[in-house]
């Protein structure tokens, strides 16, 4: 299938806009996406036409606001292939969805001296929540390094693992080097051993073809807002025998069968997980942005990613002075770079003087840059609107910035 890019270029309004007198090129996309029209309508629609709280309301609104939410969720399962729409677990994104599971799976089924495993170039949000069990549980981390290449050694993977280890914890793309991890093999391993597999989806959902029954993945979470969907509102995969297992990670409304003051029991999934009035609004749009991508196709994407990716690589490489930090064969559709010994953040800001859009900094990976002995990159990131103009754009931008800084 062609990919009509001025038509999807179309459906992004804010892609007309410009900066500083200049179009906007926006290429933060591994940040978050920008948002198609028709999520921006599903989500005004919501608001003005069926807004209500969900379950237990017997009104019309209540049950068709309902409907939407539930409906949204069967999208969800379809999108990353699970096998019930109860392994379904609506979060606020990425970050909260991790912190459920390093919650709830860390306090039910890790005692003192047990261990986690995850790799030296995770996010801080697959960081940090398993520090935060640490103040209640003697757990320790263990990491998976990565070479000067930022590719994960997986042989270390086999001698981190013994009888100890509790849990694999692992990015399936790295957000700042834009390395995809071989997670088909680490959970092969992990599951070799009876060790379940959480992965950090966040920079592979948007950008190619899921199924976590395929992967057989026990925990698989992404955000929304990397996925042309709103803030606010994110997914965690989990199988429903763990699910069933661990306990809940908040409580209050909704996630409760029957509460006294004695007792209180639970309800049944995927509801147990999801306490207080839902982000229904949010769900339905995620919706939308999730079946406005599978309209286009998630492998027509993943490829024409993939040769934005071909292309940026070949233009930004032949910049004199310019070095790409992350070099694994197997890369998403992301660049960071570094050009002489100019700071990244000096970098951003020229090329945002120009209209150009990206991100510097430490990425929220600050492991990752101490690996490399430098502060941060600066990093483009691409997504299903950008084009190969945008990047010869970038290039000169690059290029004329360099040029400053020379003189």
């Amino acid at each position: 299938m062609a990919i009509d890019i001025q038509k999807i270029r179309s459906d992004f309004p804010i892609l007309e806009r410009k900066i500083y007198n200049k179009p906007l090129v926006y290429f933060d996309n591994a940040a978050t996406t920008q948002k198609p029209q028709c999520v921006v309508n599903t989500i005004v629609n919501n608001y003005y036409n069926c807004n209500a709280n969900i379950h237990r309301g017997v009104h019309f609104l209540s049950q068709q606001s309902t409907e939407a939410h539930e409906n949204a969720r069967k999208t969800v399962q379809n999108f990353i292939g699970a096998k019930n729409s109860n392994e379904i677990i609506f979060t606020r994104g990425t970050t909260e969805a991790i912190n459920l599971v390093a919650h709830s799976f860390g306090i039910s089924q890790c005692n003192d001296g047990d261990e986690i495993i995850v790799t030296q170039m995770e996010h801080h949000s697959n960081i940090v929540p398993w520090q935060l069990l640490q103040q209640i549980k003697d757990i320790k981390l263990r990491v998976i390094p990565f070479d000067e290449k930022g590719v994960l050694q997986i042989d270390q993977l086999e001698k981190l693992i013994n009888k100890k280890t509790k849990l694999i914890a692992v990015t399936h793309v790295s957000n700042a080097l834009g390395t995809v991890n071989p997670i088909e093999k680490i959970i092969k391993i992990a599951h070799s051993q009876d060790i379940p597999v959480l992965v950090d989806g966040a920079q592979s959902a948007p950008h190619t073809p899921i199924n976590v029954q395929d992967l057989d993945v026990d925990f698989y979470a992404f955000s929304g807002h990397k996925v042309y969907g709103p803030t606010g509102i994110g997914v965690l995969y989990g199988k429903e025998k763990w699910l069933e297992k661990i306990p809940p990670y908040q409580g209050g409304g909704e996630m409760i069968q029957n509460v006294s003051f004695e007792k209180t029991t639970f309800n049944e999934l995927p509801f147990k997980f999801e306490a207080g009035t839902p982000d229904y609004i949010g769900s339905t749009a995620l919706a939308a942005a999730l079946n406005y991508v599978s309209e286009i196709g998630m492998q027509n994407i993943a490829d024409y990613e993939h040769e934005l990716l071909r292309y940026a690589t070949d233009k930004l490489t032949q910049i004199d002075g310019l070095r790409i930090i992350g070099e694994s064969p197997q890369k998403s559709g992301l660049i960071s770079f570094l050009v002489g010994q100019i700071h990244p953040y000096d970098m951003g800001t020229i090329l945002d003087k120009l209209g150009i859009a990206v991100r510097t900094g430490h990425h929220c990976a600050e492991p990752v840059m101490k690996a490399f002995n430098i502060d941060g990159t600066i990093r483009a990131s691409f997504a299903i609107y950008n084009t190969k103009e945008e990047i010869d754009i970038l290039a000169s931008g690059i290029e004329r910035a360099a040029k400053m800084f020379r003189k």
